[in-house]
């Protein structure tokens, strides 16, 4: 099992290589690029985390928040496409994805 470290790089980096294949295969650019994109890697980082860690709680930006993650002393904090509208146009490389581990608050 990787350490938290270890963990965190290896969601970040998946969603990272989701996202740029994702916008190799839609080169123009458009929200729904965005909106699929944010989805999608999501998806891959929440599906990682909780199978590498299904006792934490998760705050992510585009999930509907989960008050059972108050109760809980480790909660992953992620935003899987930080910068989505830069993200949608071609040729920029200022976005970003997110992903951290509160302990104890």
């Amino acid at each position: 099992m990787p350490d938290d470290h270890q963990l965190a790089a290896h969601a970040a980096a998946a969603a990272a290589r989701l996202l740029l294949d994702l916008r190799r295969r839609h080169p123009e650019g458009d929200k729904a690029l965005g909106a699929r994109g944010d989805a999608e890697s999501n998806a891959l980082i929440l599906e990682l985390l909780r199978a590498a860690r299904p006792d934490d709680g998760i705050l992510s930006e585009e999930s509907a928040p989960d008050a059972g993650r108050l109760e809980k002393r480790r909660v992953w904090i992620v935003d899987p496409l930080d910068g989505t509208r830069e993200y949608c146009e071609p040729g920029r490389d200022d976005w970003a994805v997110h992903v951290a581990l509160a302990v104890d608050g």
